[in-house]
This record gives C-alpha cells, sequence and structure tokens, in this order.
C-alpha cells in the first residue's frame, strides 16, 4: 500500500439496509482476506438518508447471521466533505452512479457501481419494507459482488 489508509464508501438511497450491508461484509472480507493488512476506512452514506436512522431490522437481522454486528449503525447523508474522504465510492443502482457524478462532478470518477468492478453494470435491489428473505437475497449478492471484485478493489484504492 502507498501512502495514505485505503478508504471506500458505499452508497444508497437511504442508508439503512444496501450500503451499511455492504459496508460490514466488506470489513469481513478484509479481515478474511488480508488479516494484518493494515486498518481501512469504510463507510456507508446514502442519496435520500435522512440523519441517525437505525440499520432496518431485517439488516440487522440478515447481518447478525453472518456475525456482522449493526446495531450501532446511524444514517447519513452524502456530502461532499465525506465523498472527498474516499478513494473508491460504490454505489448499489444506475441512478446512485448518476445522481453523485452530477452532483459532485470531482469524484466521477471514483463512482461505480458494486457490479461493475466484476461484470457488468447491474442494480442491486432495495429489500426495505420487504420480508427477511429479501434481505438475505440482497445480502448474498452485495456479499458475491463483494468477493469476485475484491481484486479490483484493491487495485483502485492502491493497494499492492
Amino acid at each position: 500500500m502507498q501512502g495514505k489508509t485505503p478508504a471506500v464508501l458505499f452508497v444508497c438511497t437511504a442508508n439503512v439496509c444496501r450500503s451499511p450491508m455492504a459496508a460490514g461484509l466488506f470489513q469481513a472480507l478484509l479481515s478474511s482476506r488480508l488479516p494484518g493488512g493494515g486498518d481501512w476506512l469504510v463507510d456507508s452514506a446514502g442519496t435520500w438518508a435522512s440523519e441517525g436512522q437505525r440499520a432496518s431490522e431485517n439488516a440487522v437481522r440478515v447481518m447478525q447471521k453472518r456475525g456482522i454486528d449493526l446495531s450501532q449503525h446511524r444514517s447519513k447523508v452524502v456530502s461532499r466533505a465525506l465523498l472527498n474522504l474516499f478513494d473508491l465510492i460504490l454505489v448499489m443502482e444506475p441512478g446512485h452512479k448518476e445522481a453523485l457524478r452530477v452532483e459532485f462532478p470531482e469524484v466521477a470518477g471514483r463512482v461505480w457501481l458494486l457490479s461493475e468492478l466484476s461484470g457488468p453494470p447491474l442494480p442491486i435491489e432495495d429489500p426495505y419494507g420487504l420480508s427477511l428473505e429479501h434481505y438475505e437475497k440482497t445480502a448474498s449478492e452485495i456479499e458475491a459482488y463483494l468477493q469476485a471484485g475484491f481484486p479490483e478493489i484493491l487495485a483502485r484504492v492502491g493497494w499492492v
């Protein structure tokens, strides 16, 4: 790794389901794939978030099954100051990517759909308000994209 701490931000709409799950899953992946690999800055935010909301109950439950604790998560809205802290910004839907690139053109080159790092640009559906099974499906999808895209994530943050 050259220079500063690698930093990855996950973004969804309300920052209560997909992006907190993605951040938790990514932290777990880092721990398993890069033991002793150093500290990373990993966080999440939402394009239309209300500040301070807890992760949805089903997101907490699905992550608990994986040994990941989202009970302390509080939502935050995307801001220029927040975005500027991150080397890589991974979003869940094309609309998130477009919104960030239009509103914050200076970070456009760092904003990607999570799915794009390992294949075609596909959206990750929002499970908000749906069944636990939908959350489980979403978490598994995010996990698969993170595992497949892990080498690309490392490359894009300058990890060597």
